[in-house]
């Protein structure tokens, strides 16, 4: 699943985020999600996430 839809996601879910600092080069970053911080039900980058790590990113990839 792709990190579009704000409904996909919940806390604890397993996911590849992209960094604000790693979006040039697209890097994925995995994590757990602690909150989420995206409040609209979509947005065509991913949802933006933070993980429990205190990263935040938008989620390309859902694991689970």
């Amino acid at each position: 699943m792709d990190g579009t839809r704000r409904s996909d996601i919940r806390p604890g879910s397993r996911v590849s985020v992209v960094l604000k600092k790693d979006q040039r080069a697209g890097k994925l970053t995995e994590g757990v999600v602690k909150d989420i911080l995206t409040k609209s039900p979509s947005h065509p980058h991913g949802i933006k996430v933070r993980l429990e790590t205190g990263e935040i990113g938008r989620v390309k990839e859902i694991s689970g």
